[in-house]
């Protein structure tokens, strides 16, 4: 029995194993498309008019020591074996590090956050509190106290963000054109230079146009180019090594770079800027850490990536140790390292690696994006999910084109590789120093560790990346600005959106309504009651939205069941489904008015309409059935106490049974047979079936009558119909408000506002149901 045993745990190991292999194959074409492509334009834009022409080896062996050591200590040791440890419940980025800290120092940047948020498992899964004694607590104290070191916080992730916006511009841009520049050294006629340009910018469009059908559809290509190309440049990089100087690794010496550095002075530390591309799309590593696991990530870097970049790296450093003109010629980059007849080939091979690296910069920033929005910090945009599969794969249209847009702006505006270089290596290094610094912060106040190894942390990685951060920005006139004026504009977007956001949901909240106040509105007012369900639509997890008020002031009648729906985001990747909504009572039962929070993480797939609107009316009944079983103690909302409802997927002993099928003999006098609610797809010709949507009680359920006759009011209320009841809100800034403010919520705030989409809700509501309720919120 033990011998079957081991046989057994050691299947159980040779398949996860297994699985480790595979997604580490996979990760090689999603993660590792952009860093692998960098032996095409880091020696040309090292080796720029900075670096005056030598005939020894010391300005090509520094170089390629700093090359080495780089991606030793960034690549490796700082993200392999620290920064991937810093995941928020497997999901990684600037952004999961932004709210890793809002969940530990409680600084969160949602304004309708709740103490029940804090109760989910995501949220609390590693949420434990430093001793009070240490300089750890002492910090979190002040990050919860003063609202400066907060707003510092966001603003900190927000340039991270932005700068990762600003390497999907200038990254398709290099590597593409880094790669069509072979035509330089393949073509034996000067047509080249008319060439180029046009066959970049084609490349480009076809690049973008391509996303909307999605990353999964041709994804299966991606890991097998990487691959190819890796085995190309480092078989490659060995013969060089081979042919041209095999003693090319006493270059690794960090004495290579001291002396790099003592001879070349001013311009070896300006040509910094352009070794530092070697690691771009290092933090990708970490960004799509949610698709893939850490282990899997480590090995595909360490024993794949890693040592095909070295080898490559060697390899060139070796070939231009013995051709000292071409080092200087910065119009001679990677392809003159390569043998005369693989030339054509390497050049097909290179295009296709640099599609492969754009793609994944591409959809690592609509991932980035739809982080900031779910937060609050980025003005609402559409969002496709191209994958049934899997929900991380997005397209956002608007984003996509603006990337285009740029894209090409900086392709024919620069026209050539060096200026575009100075750009993307200033935003790839202030994305690493932002991670830097909130590492720091994630050690102490996420981890519980010393202050002073976060100290440590911060000096040694934070000074590396210093120095080259202030290479690149020393070139800011020769392309440095591009990556500063795209972050500049989009944190002043975001932050405005944000501020504006804030001051809104401040406003309804100062404005809502008392529940004595609705309570009291039938002898007042003469409230009718009409059949149906109203979804009355607001940002409040608690009180009466003062939209609702506005409109039975006007029109002194609501539905029969009314349910308070309030869809918000919170701080973490993904909310299970069992604790999605929060469901709660406003007033006595006979009123039949009930609250409803749906919560989202910001990595999850919201539901098209009819499958939300079947879970939350099946989510609605299961909080009737779970107070019925207790006898309705301690769930009233005067308290603000709500119960955790799943969704119906998750229901054991489901009060109201769903049952889909189609039916092409619809018959209307179908509607006559109790508990049936008919339902047509959104969106569905009239050609195609119906769907016939029943919601039923069982047999014999455990509950009261009275709970069964609220099941029947909900039953019938749904079967009515559903009106979605939703504010448009137009914010202003109220009187004796300070020129900015003015000019930042009337102007920029509104126009975002008027520009951006609709409310992110999960279900797209048909307009024949809908009533907007508008309002001006002076804030």
């Amino acid at each position: 029995m033990d011998l079957e045993s081991g046989l057994y745990q050691n299947q159980l190991k040779k398949e996860t194993w297994r699985q480790i292999l595979i997604l580490a194959y996979q990760s090689l074409g999603v993660v590792y498309g952009d860093l692998s492509t960098s032996p095409l334009y880091v020696y040309k834009s090292a080796f720029d008019e900075d670096i005056e022409h030598s005939e020894t080896n010391e300005e090509i062996f520094g170089v390629l020591s700093f090359i080495f050591w780089t991606l030793t200590l960034i690549p490796l040791l700082k993200y392999v074996f620290i920064v991937l440890r810093a995941d928020d419940n497997g999901e990684g980025g600037t952004f999961a590090l932004y709210s890793l800290l809002c969940r530990h120092a409680r600084v969160n940047s949602l304004p309708n956050g709740q103490l029940a948020d804090e109760e989910l498992s995501e949220y609390k899964n590693d949420v434990v509190s430093p001793p009070q004694t240490t300089l750890g607590s002492r910090l979190k104290t002040a990050l919860e106290k003063h609202r400066v070191l907060q707003r510092f916080l966001l603003v900190l992730a927000l340039i991270g963000a932005c700068m990762v916006i600003g390497d999907g511009v200038l990254t398709p841009a290099i590597s593409v054109f880094s790669a069509v520049s072979g035509l330089e050294v393949s073509m034996s006629t000067e047509h080249h230079k008319y060439v180029e340009v046009p066959v970049a910018c084609l490349i480009l469009i076809g690049l973008f146009s391509l996303q909307h059908f999605g990353t999964h559809r041709v994804g299966f290509l991606f890991a097998p180019i990487v691959i190819v190309w890796l085995i190309c440049i480092s078989s490659i990089g060995l013969y060089n090594i081979i042919r041209w100087d095999p003693h090319v690794y006493r270059a690794l010496s960090p004495y290579y770079m001291y002396a790099f550095l003592k001879k070349t002075q001013t311009g070896g530390w300006m040509s910094l800027g352009g070794i530092l591309l070697c690691i771009t799309g290092s933090e990708a590593m970490f960004a799509d850490l949610g698709h893939f696991s850490q282990l899997s990530i480590k090995i595909a870097f360490t024993f794949v990536v890693y040592p095909a970049l070295i080898l490559a790296y060697m390899g060139q450093a070796a070939y231009l140790s013995q051709h000292h003109e071409m080092a200087t010629n910065y119009r001679v980059g990677f392809y003159v390292s390569v043998p005369e007849n693989l030339r054509w080939p390497v050049l097909v091979i290179a295009i296709l690696a640099t599609v492969v690296g754009s793609q994944a910069i591409i959809t690592g920033t609509f991932s980035i994006i739809k982080q900031c929005q779910a937060l609050g910090c980025f003005p609402r945009v559409k969002i496709v999910h191209t994958s049934s599969k899997i929900h991380g794969q997005i397209y956002i249209p608007e984003i996509n084109w603006i990337l285009m847009i740029l894209c090409l702006a900086v392709t024919i505006g620069f026209r050539d590789t060096r200026r575009i270089s100075n750009a993307s290596g200033l935003a790839v290094i202030t994305v690493m120093l932002v991670t830097t610094c909130l590492m720091s912060l994630v050690i102490v106040l996420c981890w519980h560790k010393s202050v002073f190894l976060a100290i440590a942390f911060v000096l040694f990685f934070g000074a590396f990346e210093a120095l080259y951060f202030s290479a690149s920005l020393i070139k800011f006139l020769e392309g440095a600005w591009v990556p500063i004026a795209l972050a500049f504009i989009f944190v002043i977007v975001m932050y405005i959106w944000h501020y504006g956001t804030r001051l809104k949901y401040e406003f309804e909240l100062q404005n809502k309504v008392s529940i004595d106040w609705l309570l009291g509105l039938g002898p007042v007012l003469g409230i009718v009651r009409v059949p149906g369900l109203g979804l009355i639509q607001t940002e409040l997890v608690y009180g009466i939205p003062g939209i609702f008020s506005h409109f039975v002031t006007n029109l002194p009648a609501f539905h029969r069941v009314v349910v308070f729906l309030c869809i918000k985001s919170v701080p973490v990747p993904h909310v299970k489904p069992e604790e999605r909504f929060l469901i709660g009572r406003i007033g006595p039962k006979e009123h039949r008015l009930y609250r409803c929070i749906a919560r989202y993480g910001y990595h999850d797939f919201h539901k098209d309409d009819v499958e939300f609107e079947n879970d939350l009316v099946c989510s609605i009944a299961e909080f009737i059935r779970s107070e019925s079983s207790t006898n309705g103690f301690g769930l009233k909302e005067y308290e603000g106490e709500m119960t955790v409802v799943g969704t119906q997927d998750t229901h054991v002993d489901g009060i109201i049974r769903l049952q889909e099928d189609v039916d092409d003999d619809y018959n209307d006098n179908d509607m006559d047979n109790p508990g049936i609610s008919e339902l047509q797809e959104i969106g569905s010709p009239i050609t195609t079936p119906r769907k016939r949507v029943r919601f039923v009680l069982p047999e014999s359920p455990n509950i009261d009558d009275r709970a069964k006759e609220e099941l029947d009011d909900l039953i019938d209320a749904r079967e009515s119909g559903i009106a979605y009841i939703m504010g448009d809100a137009h914010v202003r800034a109220k009187q004796g408000s300070s020129w900015v403010k003015k000019i930042t919520i009337n102007l920029v705030y509104d126009f975002l506002r008027r520009n951006s989409r609709e409310p992110a809700y999960p279900l797209s509501m048909p307009q024949a149901s809908t009533i907007e309720v508008g309002m001006i919120c002076h804030v």
